[in-house]
């Protein structure tokens, strides 16, 4: 009896032995499958007039005189595109703190506009992060959108796909955290007219709309189908969107020598609710535009850089 019991516990150690060993074989297996590999393209060197001009120490802003549509009506406003250059962090996906080799240079829009709907304020804020080596997408897209009745927010980060976190008082756009397919977003086409219109893609493109435009259409955030054109005239260059399934066009004008400041853009679509929606077309025409270094004038001294922008 006792050699049977001593038999029985040796094949329940070699059983559980096996099975340690299997689990172990399967780790491995887990950790050494390879990864997909995203080809990355290298970089394009930027010149010495592009260096002059966004590696002095300040910020380009532009003021713009804005009517904006909204619920079907047009509002008198303001618009304001800030470019700076700054350093970003590759694995935060943040500004960075300390200069690192593996931090990368970017040109940063924040786009603003602020206008009234009745008694009530709106506030619209996007912030890009566009590498300067126009290599590829933004490495993070943020939008923010305030009002009264409440206060929505986005944010992409490039990474294997675009991962997006989206978060809204509206019960049927609550807290969703989803990924996209790698497209062209609209947020970044801004950033190319900037560093290297000649990048600027044409033809019939898929497209990810502006996300402004997403969350003021309640539209779903996908790339949409788009016919995209660029032309010359003159001194300045027209580089416009149209969605055919949306309705929507949006057209930016800007100069065609360089630095190709933004002289004006235009949104035509439709707005308001149910069978009233009326085809409105939302302009920004140039105000004023500076050069400065904004974050060191905070002080009340320094309110009459407004008055230089018209603000």
């Amino acid at each position: 009896m006792k050699k049977l019991v001593e038999l029985g516990i040796i094949a329940i150690t070699l059983l559980m032995s096996n099975a340690c060993k299997e689990k172990v074989h399967n780790q491995d297996i887990a950790v050494t499958t390879p990864k997909k590999v995203i080809k990355k393209e290298k970089p394009k060197p930027v010149s010495n007039q592009f260096k002059k001009y966004w590696y002095n120490g300040t910020a380009e802003i532009t003021s713009y005189n804005l009517e904006q549509a909204r619920y079907g009506e047009l509002r008198q406003g303001s618009a304001v595109l800030v470019f700076v250059t700054e350093p970003f962090s590759a694995k935060k996906q943040v500004k960075a703190d300390l200069p690192s080799n593996t931090n990368i240079p970017v040109l940063k829009l924040n786009s603003t506009k602020k206008f009234l709907t009745g008694i009530y304020p709106y506030s619209v804020m996007s912030s890009t992060f566009y590498p300067v080596g126009d290599n590829s997408a933004s490495l993070k897209i943020t939008n923010s959108v305030q009002e009264w009745c409440g206060q929505v927010f986005s944010q992409l980060n490039n990474k294997e796909k675009f991962e997006v976190s989206s978060f809204s008082y509206f019960e049927s756009e609550g807290d969703e955290n989803f990924t996209l397919e790698k497209n062209i977003l609209e947020n970044d086409l801004w950033a190319k007219i900037r560093i290297n219109p000649d990048s600027l893609p044409t033809g019939n493109l898929q497209i990810i709309p502006s996300f402004t435009y997403i969350r003021f259409s309640h539209k779903k955030l996908k790339a949409y189908a788009a016919k995209v054109t660029k032309t010359t005239k003159d001194n300045v260059s027209i580089y416009s969107l149209d969605y055919p399934d949306l309705q929507r066009n949006l057209t930016i004008t800007f100069s065609t020598a360089f630095p190709h400041t933004i002289e004006s853009f235009t949104e035509t679509h439709k707005s308001g609710f149910g069978s009233d929606k009326k085809t409105l077309t939302t302009t920004a025409t140039l105000n004023k535009r500076i050069q400065t270094a904004y974050w060191q004038q905070n002080g009340n001294k320094d309110l009459h850089f407004r008055d230089s922008l018209g603000l």
